[in-house]
């Protein structure tokens, strides 16, 4: 009976682990199923490091303003043949001149010193819309009895000492006003001093009526050449200048152009008096067009 239930005992083992080999299935490897999943918050993650061919490029916002494009002074002069030519162009952000060609050559003022002549008048007391009128339409009367009115010649030595003017003098002639002598550097001045440092008073008066110059002067002039012909939509506030014909064809140029009058253009001319006016005002207006590659934004 031993040997038979030994048999039998075998016979059980033997069959025991054949039904454990079908019934139990075969185990599954967890790790491998693990890894292909998202990763625990416990497991680290490594990043690959960028490609620094395909790196985002930094924001515009945070990027400084590119530098203002060069002009070739000597293409400037070449616009206006047989005359002479001064050109500023200062940007008010930056406080320095961007374009700069004899800037400290003096030439007859023609209208530009009507300048002088409403700063003198608006703090004498004169009503704002007679000087208004004075500069948006370069009002040659107005102009004329202010002076009269103001101590003629001394508006333009008081002004000169006071806001540093060194190439601004009086007419020889204290009856003619339009023959002051002005720069280009010292026409900039001016402006920086309206725009800087006169009261708020005045400096909305006169830049509301450069803002609103009139197509025409009271003379019947034209007087968009220059800046407003060549500006195109940039916002602008101009005094322009022009006379004749005493040896020269004079046509100026000035005010302030962009937003928030950033700047200040200030073209002089003296052409032969041979050119006619609407040719030299197209050289004027040309000369503006290639000072374009050094103002913001065109």
């Amino acid at each position: 009976m031993g040997k038979v239930s030994g048999v039998f005992l075998l016979a059980g083992l033997c069959l025991g682990a054949i039904l454990a080999m079908v019934l139990i299935p075969p185990s599954r490897p967890g790790p491998v199923a693990v890894a292909e999943a998202a990763p625990s918050a416990t497991t680290p993650t490594v990043e690959e490091p960028e490609d620094p061919a395909v790196s985002p490029t930094p924001s515009s916002s945070a990027a400084p303003d590119p530098p203002p494009k060069s002009v070739d002074s000597q293409a400037l002069a070449d616009l206006v043949p047989g005359g002479q030519l001064s050109v500023v162009v200062y940007d008010r952000t930056a406080k320095k001149n961007t374009v700069s060609l004899k800037p400290e050559r003096a030439y007859t003022s023609a209208s530009l010193v009507k300048l002088l002549i409403a700063l003198e008048a608006l703090q004498a007391g004169t009503p704002p819309s007679t000087v208004q009128r004075m500069l948006s339409v370069s009002d040659d009367d107005i102009a004329s009895r202010l002076w009269t009115a103001l101590g003629g010649p001394l508006i333009v030595t008081r002004w000169a000492n006071k806001i540093g003017l060194a190439g601004t003098r009086p007419p020889e002639d204290p009856g003619r006003w339009g023959d002051t002598r002005i720069t280009a550097a010292d026409v900039v001045k001016i402006y920086r001093y309206l725009l800087d440092q006169a009261g708020a008073g005045a400096r909305t008066t006169i830049m509301r009526a450069l803002s609103g110059a009139t197509e025409s002067g009271s003379d019947g002039v034209r007087q968009y050449f220059g800046i407003p012909d060549a500006v195109g939509s940039l916002p602008w506030s101009i005094k322009q200048g022009w006379a004749c014909c005493r040896g020269s064809r004079i046509l100026h140029s000035s005010g302030a152009v962009g937003e928030d009058d950033r700047y200040l253009v200030v073209v002089l001319s003296s052409q032969p008096s041979s050119t006619t006016y609407a040719s030299a005002g197209r050289r004027v207006t040309d000369v503006v067009k290639a000072l374009l590659p050094a103002i913001d934004g065109v």
